[in-house]
């Protein structure tokens, strides 16, 4: 299928109390692996890229990678900007043509995230692109908050009404305690504030962070009220392992056909399983 934008599989996952689920993509390898796994399940995804992952691959080559092997399966498929964090990051995805973008301005002061989500909004509905955003700060495993700035940091129910209205933007990512990487521990989560959230807001919300989560966490997240989540440090560390795991044991092994194979079994199987988890599958 030629490439759809999210706003049609997320507002469908949130009606139906599932989640559509944004894997990272880095080169054909994964986004083969990760559109034969949706075909195989009958799941819509979203095929995600940072702006990292696209100065690696280069914005024309990763963009037609996509769209190619997303002609070749018949569920939907979004080409997703992952916290783009300019507007020519935007303008340069829209016009490769991606159908779904993320700004993320929440390192900002306020005001100053409300003013370039609602550009980025501009830019991205002008040709029917739906955009998220993050509100609130969403850390890392590096954080280490104290309860009180902790609580600080969280996305405010009453902002986040304001800032969605002001905006205009198409989903929104609070922060309820997720962090991005793989955690140390097992996080505490504000199901109770994303609830408040999602009866503030108009729109779907997102989850990120949510490589690492226990599956109930994940679960009890979605069924609070999470239309959407991110997959990506899993994804590394199960290639990762699988590749180093394969080259070891094969010391002689220099035919990249066949040392990747190990590395793309472990990333479909994350895929599969992510899927399966969000309650995505079969939702095509």
């Amino acid at each position: 299928m030629a490439l759809t934008t999210s706003r049609d599989m997320v507002e469908k996952a949130r009606a139906g109390g599932y989640a559509v689920v944004g894997f990272a993509a880095y080169n054909l390898e994964t986004v083969k692996a990760l559109l034969m796994t949706a075909e195989e399940l009958g799941a819509p995804v979203l095929v995600q890229t940072t702006g990292s992952t696209i100065d690696n691959a280069g914005l024309a080559y990763l963009a037609s990678l996509v769209k190619m092997v997303a002609k070749e399966v018949g569920v939907p498929v979004a080409l997703h900007l992952d916290h783009g964090n300019s507007l020519d990051r935007v303008r340069a995805c829209l016009a490769a043509g991606y159908t779904s973008i993320m700004i993320d301005g929440s390192h900002l002061a306020y005001e100053e995230n409300v003013a370039l989500v609602s550009e980025a909004v501009a830019l991205a509905h002008a040709q029917g692109v739906p955009v998220e955003a993050e509100l609130g700060r969403i850390g890392g495993v590096e954080d280490d908050l104290s309860v009180d700035d902790r609580d600080a940091q969280m996305t405010d129910p009453a902002q986040a009404e304001d800032f969605v209205r002001r905006t205009g933007c198409d989903f929104l990512a609070p922060a309820i305690g997720t962090a991005h990487g793989m955690y140390h521990g097992i996080p505490e989560l504000d199901f109770e504030r994303l609830q408040t959230i999602g009866r503030a807001v108009s729109t779907p919300l997102v989850l990120h962070g949510a490589s690492g989560l226990p599956n109930a966490t994940v679960r009890r997240a979605i069924e609070a009220g999470a239309s959407k989540i991110n997959i990506a440090s899993e994804l590394k560390q199960s290639f990762g392992q699988a590749l180093r795991e394969y080259l070891v044991a094969h010391p002689q092994e220099n035919d990249p056909r066949r040392y990747f194979q190990p590395a793309i079994r472990a990333y479909r199987q994350v895929v599969e399983e992510k899927i399966r988890l969000a309650g995505a599958d079969g939702q095509a």
